[in-house]
Formats: C-alpha cells, structure tokens, sequence
C-alpha cells in the first residue's frame, strides 16, 4: 500500500515534466517554409509570352543586349523601361534599313528603345523631357520626348513620333510598353538612313580635254560666204593691175 502514494508522486512528477517541456517542443518544431524570393526579370520571356515581338527578340540575342538588360535589372535600384516595337513595326521600315547597320549600330538602336529608370504610363507625362537611354553617353543626344494628356502618351525621336500602346508590363523594376513603329534616332536615320543611296556626286565643271581644246583648240572652219570674198577681192586686185598696166 506504501506503493501506492509514490506511484502517485511519479505520476504527477511525470505529468508536470511533459508540460514543461511540451513548449520547448513546440518551439523546436520546424516552422513553414519562407515563401521563396520572386523569381528574375525575364525581359525575353515576357516578350515571347505576349508574341508578336519575334524581330525585337532577335536584336536583343544577337547584340547580348538582353542579357546586359536582364543582369541590370537584377542589380539597379532604379529599374528600367523598355519601349517594344511589334513585328509589324520592324516589317514598315524601308528595306536595308536594319540590316545595313552595323553590329554597333544595331546595338544602340536597341539600347536606344530602353531608359535607365523604372516609369510608368503616367510618370512619362511628368518627365523632364529629353529622357536619356540606355544608348545616350556618347556623341549625340540619344534622347526621347514624351507629350501627352490623360492615358494618351507619345514619344517622339526627331525623325519618328508615335504613341505609346498597351503596357506589357508595369511592375518595378522594369515597365515594358508596346510600340507601333520603331523608334529610330537622328544619329543613325537623322541626315543619311542607313540603305539609303549616296547622293549623285556632283558634275565637274569642265573635263581636261574639254578645257585644254577651249585653251588651245584648232580655228573654227570658214565660212563658204568668207572664201567667195577672199575671192571677189583678189579679182578685183588683178583688174586694177592689168588697168594700170594698158594705161
């Protein structure tokens, strides 16, 4: 019977031990995982998602530009605006007009549709105008202008304006804007578009030959009216001679 009180005693022991602990339990026990950071900017991916934009995809894979875009946006604190011509702008340009670029060339016209800094359809209406881009540092302005009234915004190059259509994405750190037409700078289609053809090179005023026959050329033949004088003069010579030779 003597048993029986410390049974007891352990059992009540064992009972206040298991909800000491039961805390620590609670504590150690692994907690639901943190949501996983969001995923990287894929400027090609949204492109290719939302079609139509097969010839800009290109420009970006051929002159790393894409890759260069991408790693900024992973790093800048500003963001970044990319303005996206359609197929259907590439196909309106005149023939040559890309592909007679450069491998340079083609690289700032492609740099040249992005801006160093996250905007958003309404923030292009407040901007201090010109906006630089990606392609603006070297010789030139390489800017753009934007105007507008309420959800209405165009930009304008200097050779080119149109207006800024359905957003791809507006979403920081990179904004993406539909374009209807290539946005072609001065410095590259301003005076001379590339695939254009060179002007006529002008006319010399006069060739060697032509100059040294006017300097040194042969008489002019005479006239059949300027032989019959020299004629009827020396007939005339002879009479008065043959007249003072009778007399």
């Amino acid at each position: 019977m003597a048993s029986t009180p410390l049974s007891l005693i352990l059992l009540t022991l064992n009972i206040q031990l298991l909800l000491l602990l039961s805390p620590q339990t609670n504590a150690q026990t692994p907690s639901a995982p943190a949501p996983s950071p969001p995923g990287l900017v894929n400027l090609t991916g949204i492109l290719d998602k939302a079609g139509q934009y097969t010839t800009l995809i290109r420009l970006l894979n051929e002159t790393q530009v894409g890759n260069q875009i991408e790693n900024q946006l992973n790093t800048s604190t500003e963001g970044m605006s990319v303005f996206a011509p359609t197929d259907n702008a590439f196909n309106n340009l005149k023939a040559g007009a890309i592909n007679n670029l450069t491998d340079q060339q083609k690289v700032e016209l492609v740099l040249y549709h992005v801006t160093p800094k996250y905007y958003s359809l309404s923030d292009l209406l407040t901007v201090s105008n010109p906006v630089r881009t990606q392609a603006s540092g070297g010789s030139g302005n390489w800017g753009l202008n934007f105007t507008g009234k309420g959800n209405q915004v165009n930009v304008s190059t200097g050779v080119v304006v149109t207006q800024i259509n359905n957003p791809l994405r507006q979403q920081f750190p990179l904004s993406v804007f539909q374009l209807d037409q290539v946005l072609l700078p001065e410095e590259l289609f301003g005076t001379n578009p590339p695939g254009s053809p060179p002007p006529p090179a002008k006319s010399p005023s006069g060739s060697p030959s032509t100059t040294t026959n006017s300097a040194a050329g042969t008489p002019p033949p005479k006239s059949a009216g300027g032989r019959n004088l020299v004629g009827w003069g020396l007939a005339f010579g002879l009479g008065l001679v043959c007249m003072g030779a009778l007399s």
